[in-house]
């Protein structure tokens, strides 16, 4: 199994989890009362409420139900609605069952489920696929052993119930086996439901499992996928603020130097004609620094000329033109151009260049 699909299934499991949990906690906070449907004989049900005291409880209802009617069959008033998004548990007589004991390790109660499926085929006409099946309490008879009866009919023998609990609009369905000994009359007052538990089945518009974990699933993943898009439009978001950012810090460095220029021109002081001096003309030392920091290791200067506000270097170097690339992008140069041809001599492995450029105040952001 590859890592991906073990995370998959892993995942899957959790969700599951998740969603019985969800499920069970709202059974158990739920509002109506379960009602019980009690076979007494063959096709005769009674029709059961229970209720927490205090509250109204409808009388038992008394009806025949074949399995060709299921649908036909109406309702007493108030019933419809007791029944709309209830839970129905039906206990069926124990004619309508085929059992079989079966005994098993003691080990194997740990995942009955699996044991008794696989061998359900064996002890009964139908395959597992076919069949509702439960079984009774393992009893311990030795050591090693425990024993139960296995408890199944076909699918097509409860189909019918079941369908007649969505006709009825339930929430969903329990059906259990009711023991062999118990006897029960159609006026018996006593009549419980109750047996080994076969099956639950949920209903249309009933909290399922299977439908809540899918809708965990396309919770988390709109989730995830609305995460990504976020840190991405976060991502280009703070890039451009970052440029915005960078361009208006030089847009006030450039502000604030005018201003203080500005303010020299006012003043005919010294100080004053100084200060203006200062922040109009560069520093030749700071010319020097910002081409020591642009020109690759490769180029080796002959000439340098300053002359007020132009910049001329002579030397040799591999790439002429990329030179004139980098003083353009440098923000202490401007105008960057070729003064005079660019050769290549037979004893230097370099080319020959003649480059000028503007030179501009620069100070640097934040100054």
């Amino acid at each position: 199994m590859t890592i991906s699909a073990r995370i998959r299934d892993e995942f899957a499991a959790w969700i599951g989890s998740v969603a019985e949990a969800i499920v069970t906690a709202v059974s158990r906070i739920s509002i109506k009362p379960p009602i019980q449907l009690i076979e007494t004989e063959r096709n005769l049900f009674i029709m059961r409420m229970t209720s927490k005291p205090g509250r109204s409880v409808l009388p038992d209802c008394h009806f025949a139900l074949k399995d060709d009617e299921a649908g036909l069959l109406a309702l007493p008033q108030g019933w419809k609605a007791a029944l709309r998004g209830s839970r129905l548990e039906v206990s069926l007589t124990s004619s309508r069952f085929l059992s079989r004991p079966l005994n098993l390790p003691k080990r194997a109660a740990d995942f009955l489920d699996a044991m008794i499926r696989s061998q359900i085929d064996r002890l009964t006409p139908w395959a597992a696929n076919e069949a509702v099946f439960g079984w009774t309490t393992p009893v311990e008879i030795s050591s090693e052993r425990i024993h139960m009866t296995v408890i199944a009919t076909p699918k097509t023998k409860v189909d019918p119930l079941i369908r007649l609990a969505d006709a009825w609009s339930a929430g969903s369905i329990v059906l259990f086996a009711a023991p062999e000994t118990s006897v029960a009359t159609l006026d018996s007052q006593a009549v419980t439901a109750g047996g080994t538990r076969l099956i639950e089945r949920h209903l249309r518009g009933s909290l399922d499992v299977g439908r809540l974990g899918r809708m965990l699933t396309a919770i988390l993943v709109a989730a995830a996928v609305s995460a990504t898009l976020s840190l991405a439009i976060a991502g280009i978001v703070g890039a451009k603020l970052d440029e915005q950012q960078r361009l208006l810090a030089g847009r006030i460095s450039e502000r604030r130097a005018a201003l203080r220029l500005d303010l020299a021109a006012s003043d005919g002081s010294a100080p004053g004609v100084l200060a203006r001096r200062k922040h109009e003309t560069h520093a030749d030392v700071m010319v020097l620094d910002a081409l020591s920091q642009i020109l690759p290791d490769n180029t080796y200067l002959t000439e340098l000329r300053i002359e007020k506000d132009k910049l001329q270097i002579v030397g040799s170097t591999e790439d002429a033109p990329s030179l004139v690339k980098l003083l353009e992008q440098a923000p202490h140069f401007t105008h960057a151009t070729f003064f005079a041809p660019t050769t290549r001599s037979a004893d230097d492995p370099g080319e020959r260049f003649h480059i000028e450029a503007g030179i501009k105040p620069y100070f640097g952001p934040g100054t």
